[in-house]
Parts: structure tokens; C-alpha cells; sequence
């Protein structure tokens, strides 16, 4: 029997906080085409727990520098999933190993990331009347065991559960209501769920490389937080995470991530076509579309030649113009479908709308112009801006997502299961209800 979700969560929550304790944790992001391990190193003045308990208070904004960095091609993960455990643990052995040699030190406890799952997001609304008149963690928690949680299935978890907005009485955009005075406070709520098999082949996975799991997070959540500025986070913003198998889509309003989800198409599908249509090898694809790819064409595009092997061990002349021709279908066919996502979250009511795109494929030459005809918006390609000291070759939108992770470890948004729950034996009640989009209500 599973343990309840609640539970599960709360430990994850105590390994990261050792782990914290200890100054030393280790952060795997599993893409499709790579796998990242950065280790981070916290400053000694933590002060150490002799006893951790559900009262402790978890550590916020953490100072940390990144002390080991390897990359290792992805294996045994397809669609952000764990396709074949045994690979899939060669890979992160791999990487880890290289971090740790480069670190110098010997990991224990990781936090992991992933873009996979077939995420579904979920907007719920809890009140509670305040027991007496200054708000508590237990009028929070009764906030937060009202609210009418949906039928997700058994299949599926909870992975983030973010309180993104409490309103007490007339007042609202409140990040933490502790201590304030009033009669009814009301929490909205961010629930995303995955595939239940996602994560426990994830945890199977770190387990069999002899690593401690500390938490798993969504990485195109990771990459938003991680590129998005200041001004985007809180105006409202979406971000395109151009993976590999995987475009995760995110919306981001009042610096909450308030939806998530995903397109099952990237970069390895605009490979896979130029593969397909001159009959070459899959690595050889990738080259030319990483050398040669992109979305504007010249003048000079029919006279550009690039020479291939084809898979008959033939010499082949492919023009720019030709290669050009095979791409563009399919980042529209991507961008369509994000396009269609953000509709149904809700993205139009937002005023600012502005979409910021990240993850390798990214960087395919006049995705600009594209992306902002296609999603009618205005677009710019981001980076990681909020982590100083990054190697130069980990500070590029395909790191988006890993440098997110180290933002997460040492400056953590609450999620419910931080919070001292009066339901922490029964973890959460699961009942039907309508889902609201927080955008109207704010």
C-alpha cells in the first residue's frame, strides 16, 4: 500500500533540509538528450539540527555556490520518462560520478527534475473562518484541508502543491498571513499531477545509484523561475521550454506559477524529420540542424550547400533552402499546439502577455520571429539570470531548467506540505470540484 501523498511529500521536505544541514546536495535534471548533475556547496553558518521534527522550519534563501558541473547524453528516458531503468541509472551514475571527481566530495541526498508525466494542473479554492482573530499555521492548514481538491485518479500524484494567493476577508495578494488579523481567510491553490509511474521509476532509479532522493520538481517550472525577470514573473508571463521530447509550457502571475503542462513534441522531432527526408543518420541530422538549421530564409539559401553521408554511405548535398523547408512545419506544428495550451489556461486574460522561450531547441535561428506570429505575443529567447558564477557552458536556455533546480534548493516557494497540516495522517481529501483560473479571481 502507498504511503498518503502528504507523508511522502513531508519526508522529501526533512531529506532537504539535511541535506541542507550537511552543506552539501547534489541536483540531477533528467532531459531526453541530456542529463545535468550540478553539486551545490551551502555556506557553513546553517545552523545544524540535533532533531528535526515536524515543527522545524525549513531554511529559506540559502546562499550556495556550485562546486561540481557534467553533462552525459541521456540514456533510457523517452518523453521525459524512464523508459528503461537500467540505463537510465548508467546515465545518472555517469554524470554523477564526473560532478563528484570534479567537486571533490561524495553526494548523499539529490534533488531530482523532470519535464515527462503528462502533467494536468489544477486550480482550487479552501476557506476556513479564523479561529480567533490573528491568523495561525493551523487556520492555514484548515484553509488549506477545505479545499475542494478534484478527482485526479489513482494513477496520478500530486507533485507541486503551491499556495499561490491568500485573501483574508477584502484583502487579497497576501504571500503569507501569519500574524494578521481577520475573520475568514481563503487560500487558492496550485495543484499539478503526473503519472504515479513517472515517479516511482524515478525513485527506483535513484535509488539503485545508491543516492538519497531529496524532492522532484517539474522542470519547465524550474527553467520559468530561472529566466523569467522580475517584472515577468509578477505582470504574468508564460514559458516555453524547448526540450528535446518534451515543450513544457508554464504560466507565471504574481511570481506564482499558477499553471503547468506540456507538449509531447521538441527538438528530437525536428531531428528525427530531417533524418527521415535525406535519409541520414540520426547524429548526423542533429549536426546539421545545430550548424546549419533555422526558420528565415536568404537569398543565399539555394546556393548553400551541406554535405552528408546518407544511410546507404553515399555522399549528398542538402541545401540550406531544402533543410529550411524541413523544419519550419514542425516548430509551427510545436508552437500550435503551445499556442492551443495557453488558450485553454487562460493565458489571454493575463494583460501582459508576454512568452519567453527556453531549452535547447530555443536557439534555432528566427524562432523569434516565428513564435511571435504563431502565439501572437510578444517573445524573446531567455537564459539563466539569477545564479552568479555558472560555468559558461552550463549558462546557455539549455540549462534553463538544472540552474532552476539550484534556485530551488537554496530559496524553496512554500508548498502545502510545508505547513504544519491538521490532515497530516490522512493526507489529502480528494473530492470533485471546479476548477477556477486564479487570474480571475485575484
Amino acid at each position: 500500500m502507498r504511503e498518503p501523498l502528504y507523508k511522502v511529500q513531508r519526508k522529501l521536505s526533512r531529506r532537504r533540509l539535511r541535506a541542507v544541514n550537511k552543506g552539501l546536495i547534489g541536483l540531477i535534471d533528467l532531459g531526453s538528450a541530456k542529463v545535468v548533475c550540478f553539486i551545490l556547496q551551502f555556506t557553513p553558518d546553517i545552523a545544524q539540527k540535533s532533531k528535526l521534527d515536524e515543527t522545524t522550519v525549513l531554511p529559506k534563501n540559502v546562499a550556495f555556490r556550485i562546486i561540481g558541473v557534467a553533462t552525459t547524453r541521456s540514456r533510457g528516458l523517452s518523453l521525459g520518462e524512464i523508459e528503461k531503468i537500467d540505463e537510465a541509472q548508467k546515465a545518472i551514475r555517469t554524470v554523477v560520478q564526473a560532478a563528484q571527481k570534479m567537486a571533490g566530495v561524495l553526494l548523499e541526498d539529490v534533488l531530482v527534475s523532470f519535464s515527462g508525466g503528462e502533467p494536468k494542473s489544477y486550480g482550487v479554492v479552501g476557506t476556513t473562518k479564523i479561529s480567533g482573530r490573528q491568523v495561525t499555521e493551523l487556520d492555514i492548514g484548515n484553509a488549506l484541508r477545505n479545499s475542494d481538491i478534484p478527482e485526479y485518479g489513482t494513477s496520478r500524484d500530486v507533485v507541486h502543491a503551491l499556495p499561490v494567493n491568500f485573501s483574508l476577508d477584502d484583502r487579497t495578494g497576501m504571500v503569507d498571513p501569519r500574524g494578521q488579523l481577520g475573520d475568514e481567510l481563503t487560500v487558492d491553490l496550485h495543484l499539478m499531477t503526473v503519472h504515479q509511474s513517472l515517479i516511482d521509476n524515478i525513485i527506483q532509479a535513484i535509488r539503485g545509484c545508491h543516492l538519497d532522493l531529496a524532492g522532484l520538481c517539474f522542470a519547465p517550472y524550474l527553467a520559468g523561475t530561472s529566466s523569467l525577470t522580475e517584472d515577468e514573473l509578477n505582470l504574468g508571463s508564460a514559458c516555453i521550454d524547448l526540450g528535446a521530447d518534451i515543450s513544457g509550457v508554464t504560466i507565471f502571475f504574481k511570481k506564482q506559477m499558477i499553471y503547468g503542462g506540456s507538449v509531447r513534441m521538441g527538438g528530437s522531432h525536428i531531428t528525427r524529420d530531417i533524418a527521415k527526408v535525406f535519409n541520414i543518420p540520426f547524429d548526423s541530422a542533429e549536426r546539421i540542424k545545430n550548424l546549419h538549421g533555422g526558420l528565415i530564409s536568404t537569398g543565399r539559401d539555394d546556393r548553400d550547400l551541406i554535405e552528408a553521408i546518407d544511410n546507404n554511405q553515399e555522399k549528398i548535398s542538402i541545401s540550406r533552402s531544402e533543410l529550411i523547408g524541413v523544419i519550419i512545419p514542425r516548430v509551427e506544428e510545436i508552437l500550435e499546439e503551445v499556442y492551443e495550451q495557453l488558450a485553454v489556461a487562460g493565458f489571454n486574460n493575463i494583460d501582459s502577455k508576454k512568452i519567453i522561450l527556453t531549452g535547447g531547441s530555443s536557439q534555432l535561428p528566427g524562432l523569434f520571429e516565428v513564435a511571435s506570429r504563431i502565439l501572437n505575443a510578444s517573445v524573446r529567447v531567455g537564459k539563466p539570470i539569477r545564479v552568479q558564477g555558472l560555468p559558461h557552458a552550463a549558462n546557455g536556455p539549455d540549462f534553463s531548467a538544472a540552474v532552476g533546480l539550484a534556485l530551488h534548493a537554496g530559496h524553496p516557494q512554500d508548498e502545502c506540505w510545508d505547513f504544519n497540516l491538521p490532515f497530516a495522517k490522512t493526507g489529502f481529501r480528494k473530492f470533485n470540484g471546479v476548477l477556477k483560473w486564479f487570474v480571475d479571481n485575484w
